[in-house]
Protein backbone atom coordinates (compact mmCIF):
# COMPACT_ATOMS: atom_id res chain seq x y z
CA UNK A 1 0.00 0.00 0.00
CA UNK A 2 2.60 2.51 0.18
CA UNK A 3 3.91 2.27 -2.94
CA UNK A 4 0.00 3.15 -3.92
CA UNK A 5 -0.08 6.40 -1.49
CA UNK A 6 3.29 7.62 -3.01
CA UNK A 7 1.77 7.60 -6.58
CA UNK A 8 -1.28 9.62 -5.38
CA UNK A 9 1.26 12.40 -3.91
CA UNK A 10 3.52 12.42 -6.75
CA UNK A 11 6.35 10.46 -5.58
CA UNK A 12 8.85 8.30 -7.46
CA UNK A 13 8.18 4.95 -9.14
CA UNK A 14 10.95 2.61 -7.78
CA UNK A 15 10.15 0.40 -10.53
CA UNK A 16 11.35 3.40 -13.20
CA UNK A 17 13.93 4.51 -11.11
CA UNK A 18 15.67 1.48 -10.78
CA UNK A 19 15.32 0.99 -14.70
CA UNK A 20 16.53 4.80 -15.28
CA UNK A 21 19.70 3.86 -13.29
CA UNK A 22 20.37 0.32 -15.21
CA UNK A 23 20.21 2.21 -17.90
CA UNK A 24 22.72 4.96 -17.08
CA UNK A 25 25.20 2.21 -15.85
CA UNK A 26 24.76 0.41 -19.44
CA UNK A 27 24.89 3.64 -21.19
CA UNK A 28 28.53 3.97 -19.12
CA UNK A 29 29.76 0.71 -19.45
CA UNK A 30 28.96 1.10 -23.36
CA UNK A 31 30.54 4.45 -23.70
CA UNK A 32 33.52 2.96 -22.04
CA UNK A 33 33.61 -0.02 -24.43
CA UNK A 34 33.78 2.79 -27.38
CA UNK A 35 36.79 4.73 -25.89
CA UNK A 36 38.81 1.60 -25.45
CA UNK A 37 38.21 1.12 -28.62
CA UNK A 38 39.16 4.71 -30.14
CA UNK A 39 36.45 6.41 -29.95
CA UNK A 40 35.41 10.00 -28.87
CA UNK A 41 32.32 10.18 -26.95
CA UNK A 42 30.90 13.73 -28.91
CA UNK A 43 27.01 13.39 -27.05
CA UNK A 44 25.04 11.19 -24.76
CA UNK A 45 21.53 11.47 -24.40
CA UNK A 46 21.22 13.68 -26.88
CA UNK A 47 17.94 14.79 -26.92
CA UNK A 48 15.81 15.71 -30.46
CA UNK A 49 12.08 16.62 -31.30
CA UNK A 50 11.63 13.06 -32.95
CA UNK A 51 13.32 11.08 -30.13
CA UNK A 52 17.10 10.34 -28.12
CA UNK A 53 20.24 9.50 -29.54
CA UNK A 54 21.81 7.01 -26.70
CA UNK A 55 25.06 7.86 -27.69
CA UNK A 56 27.05 9.29 -30.87
CA UNK A 57 30.73 8.90 -31.26
CA UNK A 58 33.80 9.56 -34.12
CA UNK A 59 37.29 7.87 -34.64
CA UNK A 60 38.71 9.53 -37.98
CA UNK A 61 35.83 9.68 -40.67
CA UNK A 62 33.48 7.51 -38.80
CA UNK A 63 30.57 8.95 -36.89
CA UNK A 64 28.41 6.62 -35.03
CA UNK A 65 25.18 6.65 -33.43
CA UNK A 66 24.80 4.10 -30.92
CA UNK A 67 21.45 2.30 -29.21
CA UNK A 68 22.56 1.10 -25.68
CA UNK A 69 20.08 -1.73 -24.74
CA UNK A 70 20.02 -3.17 -21.51
CA UNK A 71 18.20 -6.89 -20.78
CA UNK A 72 18.94 -9.73 -18.67
CA UNK A 73 19.76 -11.57 -21.76
CA UNK A 74 21.47 -10.79 -25.00
CA UNK A 75 18.68 -11.92 -27.66
CA UNK A 76 16.49 -10.02 -25.40
CA UNK A 77 18.12 -6.62 -25.94
CA UNK A 78 18.80 -8.05 -29.31
CA UNK A 79 15.07 -7.79 -30.17
CA UNK A 80 14.49 -5.01 -27.91
CA UNK A 81 15.79 -2.37 -31.47
CA UNK A 82 12.45 -2.59 -33.34
CA UNK A 83 11.94 -1.44 -36.73
CA UNK A 84 9.92 1.43 -35.04
CA UNK A 85 12.55 2.30 -33.05
CA UNK A 86 15.48 2.00 -35.83
CA UNK A 87 13.37 4.99 -37.21
CA UNK A 88 13.43 6.65 -34.61
CA UNK A 89 16.75 6.80 -34.07
CA UNK A 90 17.28 7.51 -37.70
CA UNK A 91 15.30 10.70 -37.80
CA UNK A 92 17.14 11.97 -34.52
CA UNK A 93 20.33 10.75 -36.71
CA UNK A 94 19.15 13.15 -39.34
CA UNK A 95 18.40 16.25 -36.84
CA UNK A 96 21.75 15.65 -35.66
CA UNK A 97 23.20 16.10 -38.63
CA UNK A 98 21.31 18.94 -39.60
CA UNK A 99 23.01 20.73 -36.41
CA UNK A 100 26.24 19.68 -36.95
CA UNK A 101 26.92 20.12 -40.52
CA UNK A 102 30.43 19.05 -40.86
CA UNK A 103 29.43 15.57 -40.03
CA UNK A 104 28.21 14.91 -43.22
CA UNK A 105 31.60 14.12 -44.80
CA UNK A 106 31.71 11.65 -42.23
CA UNK A 107 30.95 7.61 -43.06
CA UNK A 108 27.68 7.21 -40.95
CA UNK A 109 27.21 3.68 -39.02
CA UNK A 110 24.35 2.63 -36.84
CA UNK A 111 25.43 0.54 -34.18
CA UNK A 112 23.62 -1.46 -30.86
CA UNK A 113 25.52 -1.87 -27.59
CA UNK A 114 24.26 -4.91 -25.99
CA UNK A 115 24.56 -5.03 -22.38
CA UNK A 116 23.59 -7.99 -19.84
CA UNK A 117 24.18 -8.59 -16.18
CA UNK A 118 27.84 -8.21 -15.45
CA UNK A 119 29.03 -9.66 -18.65
CA UNK A 120 30.97 -8.02 -21.04
CA UNK A 121 28.86 -5.55 -23.81
CA UNK A 122 28.68 -7.13 -26.98
CA UNK A 123 29.30 -4.41 -29.85
CA UNK A 124 27.32 -5.04 -33.30
CA UNK A 125 28.64 -2.52 -35.44
CA UNK A 126 26.10 -2.03 -38.70
CA UNK A 127 23.04 -3.23 -36.60
CA UNK A 128 21.17 -1.29 -39.65
CA UNK A 129 21.24 1.15 -41.89
CA UNK A 130 19.23 4.51 -42.77
CA UNK A 131 17.01 2.10 -45.38
CA UNK A 132 14.72 0.93 -42.26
Amino acid sequence: MPSDRRKAVGGPDPARAAAFRQGLSAENRAALLLIAKGFRIAARRFKTPVGELDIVARRRQTLLFVEVKARARSDDAAEAVTLRQQKRIVAAAQYWLASHPGDYTKYIRFDVILVTGWGFPRHIAGAFDAEC
